[in-house]
């Protein structure tokens, strides 16, 4: 039996196990800044710039479930992720126009802010994924 007969072919895979640096850095800004978003409307809901009795402090339970996808590298959390991300997005909008209160206006600011982060660090981590995948 000669050598190259008995070498176990790699499969694409297995030959995909590590993420590039550039996938780690996607990964590592949209899981920082999924933290930052549900910490934010926490502490806004509850003690920064409260409406009504804190019953708005909810919002915020949808942003912890794709913490373990993201920290994963599962590409369908990303992509959903990229999606839902919209929705703080257009709240923190029209927060941002209609605040009466400084700090409620500067509040949703940073919550679009975020929102927008996570959105580019989905999108690129997608990006790089799928073209990784076509060259493998």
């Amino acid at each position: 039996m000669s050598e190259a007969s008995s070498t176990k072919p790699t499969s694409n895979a297995a030959l995909r196990s590590l993420a590039s640096p550039r996938e780690v850095l996607s990964r590592n800004l949209a899981l920082g800044a999924l933290i930052a978003l549900f910490a934010l409307c926490l502490l806004w809901e509850l003690w920064l710039a409260p409406t009504g009795h804190g019953t708005l402090a909810i919002k915020a339970l949808p942003l912890l479930a794709p913490i373990a996808g993201l920290w994963r590298y599962r590409l369908y959390t990303f992509r959903w992720l990229s999606l839902l991300v919209w929705l703080y997005f257009l709240e923190g909008a029209v927060r941002a126009t209609s605040e009466r209160n400084t700090a409620g206006a500067w509040l949703a600011g940073l919550e679009v802010l975020l929102s927008l982060l996570i959105f580019v660090a989905c999108a690129l981590h997608v990006r790089l994924r799928l073209t990784a995948a076509k060259t493998a």
